[in-house]
């Protein structure tokens, strides 16, 4: 896809949705004798969503499974919209965006698999990861660099932010030196 075409996709969302695992996760999840679940996040991913909440952008998860490692890890990032066990997930997305009304050009999403795909073929911004099927890839209006679970949100935030004009405010809290990096970001991206 053209990177004026996607700049234009992003500028126009107001939602990012994202899948968990294999997205916000490397796709593995761990399992205690006791039954309990251990799934690892990048921080990366973290300060993303955290840097689209304080710019105003909507961010959701939605995910067919259900477990209180994803519940814990939104509450740490101020994700208020988490939707688990998440069998159709079309359906969660299409009641999320008639909730916040927004029309799907104005949402971007962001999955790995074919539970993700309806989704995908819907939203005004359609985002995968290198290690999803190739259908998927086909279909998406970009495929991110970084694999899911290692920063692929974050390159998501930074894509949307910078084209919306607002990474480069974000940066400039951290001092100078952090404000070059984001200079024509979707153009490299």
């Amino acid at each position: 896809m053209a990177a004026a075409d996607l700049a234009t996709r992003a500028r126009r969302v107001r939602l990012v949705t994202c899948d968990v695992d294999g997205v916000l996760t490397d796709g593995r999840i761990h399992v205690a004798e006791n039954g309990s679940e251990l799934k690892v996040y990048s921080v990366l991913d973290g300060l993303g969503v955290k840097w689209l909440l304080r710019s105003g952008i909507e961010v959701a998860w939605i995910t067919g499974s259900d477990s209180g490692a994803v519940a814990q890890r939104a509450a740490m990032l101020g994700v208020q919209r988490v939707h688990q066990g998440a069998e159709d997930k079309l359906a969660v997305w299409q009641r999320l965006c008639a909730a916040l009304e927004l029309e799907p050009v104005q949402c971007a999403h962001i999955g790995d698999d074919f539970p993700d795909l309806p989704i995908l073929l819907r939203c005004g911004m359609a985002v995968t990861v290198p290690q999803a099927p190739d259908a998927l890839k086909r279909r998406a209006h970009y495929v991110t660099k970084r694999d899911g679970g290692n920063g692929a949100v974050r390159e998501l935030a930074e894509l949307v932010l910078s084209a919306q004009g607002k990474l480069d405010a974000l940066l400039g809290a951290y001092g100078d030196a952090a404000d070059a990096p984001s200079r024509d970001r979707v153009r490299r991206l």
